[in-house]
């Protein structure tokens, strides 16, 4: 339990660090939000008069580290402030989005663990054979290549070519298997990568050469005796791949017109909605640290013996 209390006591200062980067960043945005506002609001640019009273009613005439305190004071509240795009509660239309993007998200980090682990064990266990090398070659292009075109390129195939699979809208799992082939399929590749290093390491240990000598089959050997420990390293890896998703889905979502947050904090960067910008991040980043605090808490789970209390790692024989 003080491992518990020490790692929740770290959110407190990294929370507050996205706080500051959320919106310190919106404030060097180009651009004047009074004016923005006020010309979305009445269709036509502000006058001197107009610009100031509308400065004074969104707070943006008082110095900056007050409007920080004041905007710190309401998020810890759970209060955002309104979107200036649609005048609605910022934490709001973030919730109200957020299914979206962790239906999207979590699909994809599962196909990343359902191709990306096994072919990694697999390759490990072969090293140095055909498929080692196909499934290398194959990871470091899934993972090098940029999500947008993945995307474009699987609408390509299976939408317009092969016309087997839907290229935007919600509603259906057939809708869903694209955008999360597209977000997910560089993460596969990262974790094939992981998984085979964390296995080659792990198969050179005394225990696995144990299990060996006494005549157990490799199968057996592998995947019930050194992946437990291999799946230490990866199971940090997902956590990471998972809240990366989270907030990384905004390009998939605009090309697929998937209504999550990403979409959302697309359109409020196109139209300088500086309320939905801070909010976003903040809320990304809160959901971000708090998968990792979850990472770190099932580690207890997979192996009681880890010293959670220092950098070492001790293997499981």
């Amino acid at each position: 339990m003080p491992y518990v209390a020490r790692r929740v006591a770290y959110l407190i200062p990294t929370w507050l660090a996205i706080t500051l980067l959320a919106f310190f960043i919106a404030q060097l945005a180009p651009g004047d939000p009074a004016s923005v506002y006020f010309e979305r609001l009445n269709g036509r640019p502000p006058g001197r008069i107009e610009l100031a009273r509308t400065r004074h009613q969104l707070g943006l005439d008082q110095p900056v580290v007050e409007r920080y305190l004041r905007w710190l004071g309401h998020a810890v509240q759970g209060n955002l402030g309104r979107s200036y795009s649609s005048g609605l509660p910022v934490t709001h239309e973030l919730l109200s989005r957020f299914p979206a993007t962790l239906e999207l998200a979590t699909t994809a980090t599962l196909l990343a663990v359902l191709l990306g682990v096994p072919l990694g064990v697999i390759a490990a266990s072969r090293r140095n054979s055909l498929i080692d090398h196909v499934t290398r070659g194959a990871s470091l292009i899934a993972a090098s290549a940029p999500g947008f075109w993945v995307a474009y390129m699987l609408i390509i195939l299976f939408s317009v070519k092969l016309r087997l699979l839907p290229s935007f809208g919600t509603g259906g799992v057939n809708l869903l298997i694209l955008p999360a082939l597209a977000l997910g399929l560089g993460e596969a590749g990262l974790l094939a990568r992981l998984a085979r290093s964390s296995m080659l390491e792990v198969l050179r240990e005394e225990y696995v050469t144990t299990a060996r000598a006494k005549g157990l089959p490799e199968w057996r050997v592998t995947w019930q005796h050194a992946l437990r420990n291999a799946l230490i390293a990866v199971v940090t890896q997902v956590g990471l791949v998972f809240g990366f998703l989270l907030a990384y889905s905004a390009i998939v979502e605009v090309i697929f017109v998937w209504p999550g947050i990403g979409a959302l904090a697309v359109n409020a960067i196109n139209q300088r909605d500086y309320p939905m910008i801070e909010g976003f991040v903040v809320f990304a980043g809160t959901v971000f640290i708090l998968v990792n605090l979850a990472v770190d808490l099932i580690y207890m789970a997979l192996d009681p013996r880890i010293s959670l209390g220092s950098q070492t790692v001790p293997a499981v024989g």
